[in-house]
């Protein structure tokens, strides 16, 4: 028999049950990537994961970031309910010295 925890499951004190989709047992936890010191010099690019007025964000940083002389770079996943594909990741990492992805509603 699976329990809760084996189901992706957590009960709360109150018999209330939260579900968790993703159905990982532990959280993963990764190191920080390394920022650079400057973004004087650097391709900075800007992912847009294709959520609501994500693009107006964008678009604002675009602004300020040319202004600042530097060089920028526009991606859009195709959609923000799966990870970008390999091609656009592929793309993005051998042009891009850092990325600055857009969250919004």
């Amino acid at each position: 028999m699976k329990t809760s925890v084996d189901m992706g499951t957590a009960e709360e004190a109150d018999g209330r049950v939260l579900l968790d989709p993703t159905g990982e047992l532990a959280g993963t936890q990764r190191a920080r990537a390394p920022r650079p010191a400057t973004l004087d010099g650097k391709v900075v690019g800007l992912l847009d994961i294709s959520k609501a007025r994500g693009d107006v964000f964008l678009n604002r940083i675009e602004q300020r970031l040319t202004e600042r002389g530097l060089t920028v770079k526009r991606y859009a996943k195709p959609t923000f309910t799966k990870p970008a594909p390999v091609d656009l990741r592929h793309e993005i990492t051998t042009q891009c010295d850092v990325v600055i992805e857009a969250l919004a509603d």
